[in-house]
């Protein structure tokens, strides 16, 4: 099977083919294949490289998946090319093997006795494995000969390579390449789209004048690597400037971390997240990072003059303390391709099969496919895979996969937010699903045997209004000696998901929930999330309780855990419980466990508070949705009730409890949570924010930054404190989870505290199974297993967490930011209060706070006269001609949404107030604002 991905780059044949079943005349196919002879540019390596071989299956995984192709067997010699060549292709290959509607079979072809065979002398491994192949299709095609049919089974051998399909049709083989083969479907013409672009070099451009460099071959870039004549690293694209990336060099060494690539000779058809070998330039040609923003918009593609203009506007004059390391490209290591979303920019030609397709993510270029469906395709929203770039192409060559929808629709833009963030939001296969308990479920009397039975306690849970999958729930009682008993008890998911089987794998993989506006991307099926391990209210469920023993000054006096059994009394919300709390009727047993646990939380917040944690802001929104349309219809900030903060005390201290245990029990394989205290650098815009209110903000240590923000408040602008926080956020370094046993600073600056870990939400973050997995064996409640004391393989498994958890935050962001466009769709121009977050060189960032918005006002408009502008990078503040603006200054402006580009809508901001007097006559500024 073959896919068509990127970084299937180096792949040698693969066999295919349709296979037997016993019941129907399926036909057998097979395929074995290589990429084109002559200028291998699929492989990335010039030159007649033999192994560089991308099969049918490499190339047509798309086809494959697709339902009419059925009754295929795939040799194990081709798996095992698949496998070596691209993990992706060969996940995808063993899904369609697995799924029983598509009857894939696999054929262990090297340990059968009639088709193993050894390789000759002077017989390359290649060779053999194209002969292994041919030998397997021989002995099927006798194989069911024997079969007792009114009608014979053919078996056709599908290859791409030549050389391969001449010898196999001399050996009396049915063989056609891939293409043929897919082009003699005609009732399926559509497939036809999906075909691997993998013509030979002579039909891309005609006569296309060669561009770019050669690629240097994949051994001599890691000798030149070994040698330290080229540099390995990631390559990072810019989103703003397309002539423009750098390379994130891997390794430890201090110097030339960060690598300037610019031009398109230099860039040389490496693309975003691409494994390079880059090569340092002279030092006299070094340059600095561009502060230009520019996009690539040209239609025309022998247009190579127009882009020599464009690298000039780069070159800049700037001052030698700017320059930077700077190299260019010289070969790919490896392809990190992925599929991607976007839309077809239809060829001006009547009737041309050639399009360009511009990607959603400004740091892909643009890919030339063809397609026969450019008139259906056009405003749809589509996913498009690469299959190489060759050096006389100014874009890379792919070919359609999918379509997604209507472009702005709101289901057709969730899915492509989702895909773009690399979020795996398929449903959960049958493999996984057969892991979940058998239903009706109930609690076993060996449950009982090893849990202490919890259920005569008063526990409640609050949580935000609709939350259906409940982690945490709490309970407070005093007990015999005055003391109070406090316990914290979450849904005990390990019990439910056993380590290494499919439904754990699926749930590491998906490493979080995602929550989106209006949809719920599970980690763990429904089944569980919101039902089996939901503490809903009135239902015996299994849980894992931390248990303290406190003294009413909310000193921790005992600490224990225990797997345990408890029967929720009541599921409130942080409103209800504030009320319950606040009414001076209510004194039943949860309104009194409430109170008990909400004074404690006042003691144990400002304990913390005093020993230095942070406490800031973040302008969260809400939508309110229309019941009917599901669209939003209002906008509000989330308020916060103190309830929210008794909830979040409690699940802190958890947290701080269990990390302490586990890692007393483990130091070499806890799975903890450390947020790294910023670089003093970050601070400095923060620092001269305030000093331009003449406010001073210490930022030595997390107590005095604390105390600072709470001493930084101005009568008359109360906003100020806030808009503070909220620029202290943003100096901030982001939290994330490491093995112990691989690092030694573990602090957590954010909560001031020396250890913590993540324990108290398991059904929708995979590290809290982890470390309730290390709890439940250092407590003896449960069994380990190699993977749980190997800190390697935890190392590997908190960088994936990390990943996902970032992917989430921003897919999560980019929900808000589009379900905020379809809120002012039907607005019109909104005109509002706003702040200045931040001042640029040529604009001012700013946040409206009655919708949690942010947004950037430009005061150079195309095919307009350019205002005076002075920046002043200290204070720091910009002028508008003869308006000056600060960070901070309140201000009026006019919000609409821009849908002028329909792939990238965005909200568009004009400065109202304070008026900025323009060369313009006011007539003229009159018609600007209408428009």
């Amino acid at each position: 099977p073959g896919q068509r991905l990127p970084s299937l780059q180096h792949r040698r044949q693969l066999g295919k083919r349709k296979t037997v079943r016993p019941a129907g005349r399926p036909e057998l196919r097979k395929a074995a294949g290589s990429c084109p002879s002559g200028n291998s540019a699929a492989a990335g390596a010039g030159g007649n490289s033999g192994p560089a071989r991308a099969g049918p299956v490499l190339g047509s995984i798309d086809i494959l998946e697709d339902p009419v192709i059925k009754n295929v067997i795939v040799l194990q010699t081709v798996l095992q090319e698949v496998r070596n060549r691209s993990a992706p292709v060969y996940k995808r290959i063993r899904d369609v093997i697995q799924n029983p509607e598509k009857h894939f079979y696999s054929f262990t072809n090297e340990h059968h006795r009639e088709t193993y065979i050894e390789q000759e002398r002077g017989e390359t491994s290649n060779d053999r494995n194209d002969r292994a192949i041919r030998v397997a299709v021989k002995w099927y095609n006798e194989h069911l000969k024997k079969i007792e049919e009114e009608e014979k089974i053919q078996v056709i051998f599908l290859t791409n390579d030549r050389i391969n399909k001449e010898k196999a049709l001399e050996e009396g083989i049915t063989a056609y390449t891939c293409e043929e083969y897919i082009k003699s479907l005609t009732a399926n013409p559509e497939l036809v789209d999906r075909l691997a672009c993998v013509s030979d070099e002579g039909k891309e451009i005609e006569g296309g004048k060669i561009i770019f460099p050669e690629h240097i071959p994949l051994s001599k870039l890691q000798q030149g690597i070994k040698s330290g004549i080229y540099l390995q690293g990631t390559y990072r694209a810019n989103r703003e400037n397309y002539l423009e990336a750098t390379v994130w060099v891997h390794g430890d060494a201090e110097e030339n971390k960060e690598i300037i690539v610019q031009g398109l000779k230099h860039l040389n058809r490496a693309i975003h997240e691409d494994v390079v070998a880059v090569e340092l330039l002279a030092k006299d040609e070094w340059v600095a990072p561009s502060s230009v923003v520019l996009q690539d918009d040209g239609q025309n593609e022998e247009d190579i003059e127009n882009e020599e203009e464009k690298e000039n506007i780069l070159k800049t004059s700037i001052n030698k303390d700017m320059m930077r390391p700077t190299g260019r490209v010289v070969g790919i290591i490896k392809r990190n391709w992925r599929p991607y979303c976007g839309m077809l920019s239809k060829s001006q030609i009547k009737e041309a099969r050639r399009h360009l397709f511009t990607p959603a993510d400004r740091r892909i270029p643009r890919i030339r496919i063809e397609t026969r469906q450019a008139d259906t395709l056009e405003g749809q929203r589509i996913i498009v895979a690469i299959d190489g770039w060759p050096r006389n192409s100014r874009y890379p060559n792919g070919h359609f996969v999918k379509n997604l929808g209507s472009a702005g629709d709101k289901e057709t833009e969730t899915e492509v937010l989702l895909l773009e963030h690399d979020v795996p939001h398929q449903a959960f296969s049958q493999a996984v699903l057969s892991f979940l308990p058998k239903m009706p479920w109930s609690i076993t009397e060996e449950d009982m045997k090893h849990r202490e039975d919890l259920r005569h306690l008063n526990v409640c849970s609050v949580d935000p209004p609709g939350c259906t999958d409940i982690d945490d729930a709490l309970h407070c009682r005093e007990i015999g000696n005055g003391n109070l008993e406090v316990g914290v008890h979450i849904a005990d998911v390990s019990h439910f998901i056993r380590p290494g089987n499919a439904l754990d794998e699926e749930s590491v993989k998906r490493g979080t929930t995602v929550y989106l506006c209006e949809k719920r991307i599970d980690m763990v099926p429904e089944l569980l999330s919101s039902n089996l391990c939901s503490l809903r209210s009135n239902v015996d469920r299994l849980a894992f309780s931390c248990i303290w023993e406190m003294n009413h000054e909310a000193e921790i006096l005992k600490t224990r855990f225990t797997k345990s059994v408890i029967n929720s009394k009541a599921s409130l919300t942080y409103a209800e419980a504030q009320m319950r709390i606040d009414s001076a009727t209510m004194n039943d047993d949860i309104t009194n466990s409430l109170r008990g646990l909400n004074r404690l939380a006042k003691i144990l917040k400002k304990k913390r508070i005093d020993n230095g944690a942070l406490t800031l802001a973040s302008p969260e929104v809400r939508f309110h949705m229309d019941s009917e349309t599901h669209d939003p219809i209002d906008l509000q900030t989330k308020e916060l009730k103190e309830t929210n903060s008794m909830v979040e005390e409690f699940m802190l201290l958890a947290n701080i409890s269990v990390a302490q245990k586990i890692y007393d029990e483990f130091p070499e394989f806890a799975l903890l949570r450390k947020h790294p205290a910023p670089p003093p650098s970050n601070y400095d815009i923060l620092v001269k924010a305030a000093k331009s209110k003449n406010l001073e903000i210490k930022t030595d240590s997390a107590k005095a930054l604390a105390e600072s923000l709470d001493k930084a408040e101005s009568p008359a602008f109360p906003y100020l404190n806030t808009l503070l926080r909220i620029l202290t956020t943003r100096c901030m370094m982001q939290a994330v989870y490491f093995c112990s046993g691989m690092d030694n600073d573990f602090h957590h600056y954010g909560l001031a505290s020396p250890i913590y870990t993540h324990f108290t939400s398991p059904i929708r973050r995979y590290a809290d199974i982890i470390v309730h997995r290390l709890l439940a064996v250092a407590i003896g409640a449960d069994s380990t297993y190699p993977e749980l004391t190997d800190k390697h393989k935890l190392a590997e498994m908190c960088k994936n967490l990390n990943y996902r958890h970032k992917m989430a935050q921003y897919a999560q962001r980019a929900s808000v930011a589009f379900h905020t466009q379809l809120f002012f769709k039907t607005k019109g121009v909104v005109n509002e209060d706003a702040y200045i977050l931040f001042v640029r060189k040529n604009a001012i960032v700013v946040l409206i706070p009655k919708y949690g918005l942010e947004g950037t006002v430009f005061f150079e408009e195309k095919d307009k006269p350019a205002p005076k502008l002075e920046y002043n990078s200290e204070v720091p503040s910009l002028t508008v001609e003869d308006t000056t603006l600060h960070m901070f200054d309140k201000v009026k402006v006019n919000i609409m949404l821009d849908d002028s580009n329909i792939q990238h809508q965005k909200m568009r901001m004009v400065l109202v107030e304070p008026k900025v007097s323009s060369k313009d006559e006011p007539e003229k500024k009159k018609k600007k604002l209408q428009k």
